[in-house]
């Protein structure tokens, strides 16, 4: 499932067809309310169409939950607040994205994500596991059939910088970027620490082309993250895009870069 890992995605899935069931609602009317036709619920339900944000949010409204689907995403796998980045993610034709302190979450290790992670004091052990596994099963998108095209620019302290005795962590997780980068589809480059201060160091960025040739953008902060649709906000994204995209090195320069800073850390 394109939103959640598999696991969680078939347990809502079946909570929805239970709610659905003790409400006594066919499937043509659960559709009617969650805003969907008869036959994409029952390919919802039957495992061969995607659980999406729309679906879950959807089946909050018909079953009157009060948001315990959406919530339910949330606390077993993905945030509430990333379910409708993750739908454009994983509809876009182009994606791009800057990071100026991490790598971004579709080039990362396993062991680098669960770093990252571990960083919330908030997270018990089970909630990281499961938001590694569900960072990972986003991954799958770059190697699909027809897969997006990844353009990534990140700041040269994202790839320098290293926690206490997490040379090997580092020196593994630039050698994934490294490997990522041999894929037609992926452009990854580096805004050297020489061009100095930029516009990209106010914060990261996310922007997704759309098969309809519509844009959306995602910004995060420290207590989650919002969908960019109105034009003007774009506007103002795309301009930082292209002034980080300007600052940062070609893409050979850029992987030579990366692959001296792995060498420091083997």
């Amino acid at each position: 499932m394109p939103d959640v890992p598999n696991p969680v995605a078939a347990f809502i899935v079946r909570e929805i067809r239970r709610g659905r069931g003790a409400a006594g609602m066919t499937q043509e009317a659960f559709g009617r309310g969650a805003g969907f036709s008869a036959s994409h619920v029952s390919a919802v339900e039957g495992g061969t169409r995607a659980l999406t944000a729309d679906f879950i949010r959807g089946a909050d409204r018909a079953l009157n939950s009060g948001g315990l689907f959406e919530r339910l995403a949330g606390e077993l796998g993905t945030p509430s607040w990333f379910l409708p980045w993750l739908d454009a993610e994983r509809g876009a034709t182009q994606l791009r994205y800057f990071e100026p302190n991490l790598i971004p979450g579709l080039l990362q290790s396993e062991a680098y994500a669960r770093a990252v992670l571990r960083l919330d004091p908030c997270l018990t052990d089970e909630e990281v596991d499961r938001r590694v596994a569900s960072r990972l099963e986003r991954q799958a998108v770059l190697t699909r059939e027809s897969p997006p095209r990844l353009v990534v620019v990140v700041d040269e302290g994202a790839i320098r910088r290293v926690g206490d005795e997490a040379e090997k962590l580092m020196a593994e997780q630039l050698c994934h970027v490294l490997a990522c980068a041999e894929r037609p589809n992926i452009s990854i480059h580096v805004i050297p620490a020489d061009a100095g201060l930029h516009a990209g160091l106010s914060g990261p960025l996310s922007l997704a082309h759309m098969p309809d040739g519509s844009w959306i953008g995602h910004l995060e902060s420290q207590l989650g993250g919002d969908v960019v649709e109105r034009p003007a906000d774009l506007d103002t994204l795309f301009e930082r895009w292209e002034s980080v995209r300007t600052e940062a090195l070609p893409r050979k320069q850029s992987l030579d870069l990366i692959k001296e800073v792995a060498n420091q850390w083997t």
